[in-house]
């Protein structure tokens, strides 16, 4: 049986303090493709990335959601890993996970920063926030999720090309764990989450009532 080959997605803007280091900690699951998907970084990401062997794909449109579905869309892989350049997820885990989803069976694995959170790295006011998104995602889809927010996942391409309901912005990371749902089997495995170095992307209050909202229209829609 032949191996399956590995993509990995990588957004970015203005991470060059931790980018070089990100990919440097992937390159013991090579063989594998590296993509950075850079939103316009005023310093020198790109730069740093292309250095290290990463491809790099500028992206000018904003959006979280816009940055994934630019990278995912060109991977060649038979499984896709995605991660943020900040250097909080633990990229060490990614050859775990790939033993995970084979001995699962599964289709899409998300890692859960809550079960294992400190106040360091994931606070109180974000650990309410995302539960209360996990209440809702489970009341309007019968779906249970310790981390609907997590920014690491690992999954089959084939089941990212089923999936339909993908916005452009920060609600994309739930959903495409509920497009994973519904369309496959999908679990969830616990990770350390690190403390960032960098200046966060996240408008705590605006995003979380924006991701609100956002599964209650999705869930409208579907009808």
């Amino acid at each position: 049986m032949e191996k399956d080959t590995l993509s990995v997605v990588i957004p970015t803007m203005n991470e060059e303090k931790t980018i070089g280091d990100v990919i440097d900690s992937l390159r013991y699951l090579s063989p594998m493709e590296i993509i950075v998907v850079d939103t316009d970084s005023k310093d020198r990401t790109r730069e740093i990335a292309e250095k290290k062997g990463a491809r790099v794909i500028q992206e000018p449109r904003r959006g979280y959601g816009v940055a994934y579905k630019t990278g995912i869309s060109n991977c060649k892989g038979d499984l896709v890993l995605c991660l943020d350049g900040d250097g909080t997820y633990p990229s060490e885990v990614a050859g775990t996970l790939i033993e995970l989803l084979k001995i699962n069976d599964v289709d899409f694995i998300s890692c859960d920063r809550m079960t294992l959170r400190n106040q360091n790295s994931y606070t109180n006011l974000h650990f309410i926030g995302n539960s209360v998104l996990n209440l809702a995602i489970f009341l309007f889809y019968g779906f249970r999720i310790i981390d609907s927010q997590s920014g690491m996942w690992l999954f089959r391409n084939k089941i990212f090309k089923k999936m339909v309901r993908l916005s452009d912005g920060m609600s994309f990371s739930q959903d495409i764990k509920i497009e994973a749902f519904i369309h496959g089997t999908i679990i969830e495995v616990p990770i350390r989450y690190g403390v960032r170095m960098t200046k966060p992307k996240l408008n705590t209050w605006h995003d979380g009532f924006a991701n609100l909202f956002a599964i209650f229209t999705s869930m409208v829609n579907r009808r």
